[in-house]
């Protein structure tokens, strides 16, 4: 009887000791993510705590506010944001080139209110008579920095249409909101990145931009040189790239990266 008490007791204090032991590999991961990252991160992030033990502190912002905070000082463990903000980190030392990996890429898509007509965008110049004749529209204002903006702005010029448009553009206070304006009848067209467009409810995908005028944003995530715990926050990265990372990237109106 004491010998079995004994060895009860010896188990008891090696479960103990294996749950202090992996309590203390747990690690809280301070991430910055982009806005448009945003519904990926709020399902992956409560899988990786249950698979891992980490947890996460997320901070979501635009581009331009996420390179600004870590540029002016402010510490991460993982960002994930647009290529080319942690390319300016990797220059500015902040990141090394070597702790940085490509997770996924969106493309740029048209929406309308939830039964209005659908337009014409099947080429650059349907898209560009459809952006004519309506009479109003919205996307991300390029003085922000967000890829959304930049680029769209871009495909006005191309088109030829830039000034025509300017009068009939209701910019929304942060790039997020385009879909809602669209949904409150506040722009009768709306561009954004199809993943932020697919989860607003009250709007329709009317398709991508046609042809050449379609672009690419790549999401990356770095690991920062302020980095508290490597090995967690590596974790989180590969994390990313797993298939049950991928189905969910798509699932969210991206395409995940290729391994």
């Amino acid at each position: 009887m004491k010998i079995r008490l004994l060895v009860a007791a010896a188990n008891i204090g090696f479960m103990f000791l294996l749950v202090v032991g992996i309590a203390a590999e747990a690690a809280e991961i301070k991430v910055l993510s982009a806005a448009g990252f945003r519904y990926v991160m709020t399902d992956l992030g409560p899988k990786f705590e249950r698979a891992t033990g980490h947890k996460l502190a997320i901070t979501f912002a635009g581009l331009g506010a996420s390179v600004k905070r870590v540029q002016d000082g402010e510490t991460f463990d993982v960002v994930i944001i647009p290529r080319q903000g942690i390319d300016d980190f990797v220059r500015d030392g902040k990141a090394a080139a070597g702790d940085v990996t490509v997770v996924a890429r969106s493309g740029f898509g048209v929406a309308v209110r939830k039964g209005a007509p659908i337009p014409d965008i099947s080429s650059p110049e349907a898209l560009k008579r459809t952006l004519l004749a309506a009479k109003s529209i919205t996307y991300g204002n390029p003085a922000q920095g967000g890829p959304d903006g930049i680029h769209f702005a871009k495909v006005l010029s191309r088109l030829g249409i830039a000034n025509e448009m300017k009068s009939k553009t209701v910019f929304p206070k942060t790039a997020g909101l385009v879909g809602v304006l669209v949904a409150n009848g506040e722009a009768e067209l709306g561009v954004q990145q199809i993943q932020n467009l697919i989860s607003v409810a009250g709007i329709e995908l009317v398709g991508p931009l046609p042809g050449d005028l379609q672009g690419t944003v790549v999401f990356a995530a770095a690991i920062m040189g302020s980095a508290r715990d490597a090995a967690a926050s590596k974790a989180l990265v590969n994390f990313l790239r797993t298939p049950e990372a991928a189905t969910v990237i798509k699932a969210k109106g991206l395409e995940p990266a290729t391994p």
